[in-house]
């Protein structure tokens, strides 16, 4: 499973397994389609580590 940290506004938000995971697919899968930065966020960082 990949290890997955999310920190929304320099805040960590606590990942159970189930949303790691949830996390991981959902950004590969946008990762392919984006084309752009959403706008209005302030901070939102994703590591991901495959």
């Amino acid at each position: 499973m990949a290890d997955i940290k999310l920190l929304i506004n320099d805040k960590e938000i606590p990942l159970n397994p189930i949303m790691s995971k949830v996390l991981t697919n959902i950004n590969l899968g946008f990762i392919e389609a984006l084309k752009g930065i959403p706008k209005d966020k302030k901070t939102v960082n994703i590591d991901i580590k495959l």
